[in-house]
């Protein structure tokens, strides 16, 4: 790494005032430190450098620019830079107006960035509170997301996980929640949006996180809402169902047509099941869910699916479905107390499955490399 030397004349070259030319080699060879994990160790210690990064976010050339947030993601991407770059840069202040700019080009490489941050409690709550005192909060984010063509330049498909992020607060999850405001239906039709995964994931995300809140899972539920047709949906296939099996699901899947395609990233799947999962908690969110007839959509998804925590996720759906109900004191399945050495067995078995699940995914790699060998031969 740069001795001190070095690295003082380097953070003299990253400034506004600097010539063009030396200024752009110099964010390019932090740029390259930033590739690394010892790289973006080294900087951690630098704050005058981050500092300059985020000072020449505004410079004139667009090549210097592109260098820097490539360089802030690659940062903000390591946990151990989160507080470094939110306490000690003005990185919020400076970057959360851009993001409302309908004409910023480098908007999609703030999201990511705040995304990045978000990932944790500790400096979620910074972006949290950044946004409050920039007067953008929660509800310009959500109107800015669910306004496809506010920025034409950039897509801000990250505000989804960003979002996703935020109501790991509770403060956060209230206001999703609000039952004035009608934010959850807006967020509701990108569970199948088909252009972005990473869009589709965040607001599945978000929906999951909501659902820990279990007091609202009855208006989640019910008409005013109608949550349980949005995660199904994007878990439900072609299979033909009897009729009787179909006049008791809800109108939208009912018989799907035969090009009908599932959900195809696995983590997102998974995601769907354990909000699905959650909304089972209560006695009414189960019966609920018996009445609308999830049990068929759960049992073809479960003969489709591959992927063995996926299938580990709706096995324990189907389990709920179709098993007997708690005894009484015990309905809301959120609430209940586990003593101490049913936990420590449950944490044993949970890490049995666990490691089961990945000698399966390993031996099927192994299988479909062999496989692959022998086509090429």
């Amino acid at each position: 790494m740069l001795s001190d030397g070095e690295a003082t004349e380097l953070l003299s070259f990253l400034t506004l005032e600097t010539r063009a030319d030396v200024k752009g080699q110099a964010s390019e060879y932090v740029l390259g430190l930033t590739g690394n994990r010892d790289g973006c160790r080294y900087l951690q210690s630098k704050p005058d450098c981050l500092q300059a990064l985020v000072t020449l976010t505004s410079d004139p050339s667009i090549a210097i620019v592109k260098d820097c947030f490539h360089a802030l993601i690659n940062l903000s991407a390591d946990e151990t830079l989160h507080q470094p770059l939110v306490t000690e840069t003005g990185l919020l202040a400076k970057l959360l107006p851009k993001l409302l700019d309908p004409e910023y080009v480098f908007a999609d490489r703030i999201c990511t960035i705040l995304s990045n941050l978000s990932r944790h409690e500790r400096t979620c709550r910074d972006v949290f509170r950044a946004l409050q005192e920039q007067d953008i909060g929660l509800d310009r984010l959500v109107e800015v997301f669910c306004n496809q063509g506010f920025n034409k330049k950039a897509s801000l498909h990250y505000l989804g996980p960003l979002l996703s992020n935020l109501t790991q607060l509770p403060e956060a999850r209230l206001f999703i929640l609000d039952r004035d405001r009608c934010v959850i239906q807006r967020l509701l039709p990108y569970t199948q949006y088909e252009e972005s995964s990473t869009r589709r994931g965040g607001v599945v995300g978000t929906l999951r996180n909501c659902c820990f809140d279990h007091a609202h899972h009855e208006w989640l539920l019910s008409d005013a809402v109608d949550i349980l047709p949005y995660l199904l949906l994007p878990l439900a296939g072609p299979e033909e169902l009897s009729e009787e099996e179909n006049e008791g699901l809800p109108v939208d899947l009912q018989y799907l047509p035969e090009d009908k395609k599932r959900e195809e990233d696995p983590d997102i799947r998974k995601m769907l099941l354990e909000t699905l999962i959650l909304l089972t908690a209560t006695r009414l969110g189960r019966q609920i869910m018996k009445d609308k007839n999830v049990y068929p959509i759960m049992r073809e998804f479960d003969k489709w699916e591959k992927d063995p925590q996926v299938i580990s996720a709706c096995e324990k759906l189907v389990q709920v479905l179709i098993g007997d109900e708690p005894e009484e004191g015990m309905e809301n399945l959120m609430e209940v107390e586990i003593p101490k050495d049913v936990e420590e067995k449950l944490i044993e078995m949970d890490a049995k499955e666990q490691a089961q699940m990945e000698k399966d995914e390993q031996e099927q790699m192994e299988k479909d490399k062999q496989e692959s060998e022998k086509n090429l031969k």
